[in-house]
């Protein structure tokens, strides 16, 4: 059976770390597995669209779409996707079949430290706002299937948290 994990959290939470890490896992365990990295969407596909709540909405649909249609054919879809805001996790929750929900918490402090982009830091000196999590929105998510505490926890220990969780729905054999 097939599936689709959505990781989300802010910027510096470990989405990308984690997504890798499960597709090499995954993979180990003979899994046709895909990622779809909001960046590389957005760096591959329309590079100009820019931030506004209607062009993360927009990135997050087609994302949605892609991710459906992997699934449907065989193929598991792990998005790693900032996805701010409920609505459009939720509409992902109705269009995608065999769904798992992974927020990564992590508190601010870590994340400024961790700054894979240099974005905190841009925030910080003023030279960009609106930063999901810093001063901009982020909607945390009320229901995840998972909350995983990337302070706390080993990329390790993230990875078997997912797999177990998509056992337990029946998506997966260990």
């Amino acid at each position: 059976m097939n599936f689709v994990v959505w990781l989300t959290g802010p910027s510096g939470a470990g989405k990308t770390a984690l997504s890798r890490a499960l597709k090499e896992k995954l993979k180990e365990m003979d899994y046709k597995v895909e990622i779809f990295d909001g960046d590389e969407v957005r760096r591959e596909l329309y590079p100009d669209i820019g931030f506004s709540k209607e062009a993360r909405e927009m990135h997050n649909r087609i994302v949605i779409h892609m991710a459906t249609l992997l699934s449907r054919n065989g193929i598991v879809a792990i998005v790693s996707l900032i996805s701010p805001y409920k609505a459009v996790r939720n509409y992902a929750r109705k269009k995608i079949e065999n769904f798992i929900e992974v927020y990564l918490k992590c508190s601010m402090e870590t994340r400024i430290t961790r700054d894979p982009k240099g974005l905190y830091t841009k925030a910080i000196k003023g030279e960009i706002t609106g930063l999901t999590g810093y001063d901009g929105v982020y909607e945390e998510p009320e229901s995840p299937e998972l909350v995983l505490n990337s302070e706390k926890m080993s990329v390790e220990e993230e990875v078997n948290a997912i797999i177990k969780k998509a056992t337990e729905h029946g998506y997966m054999n260990r």
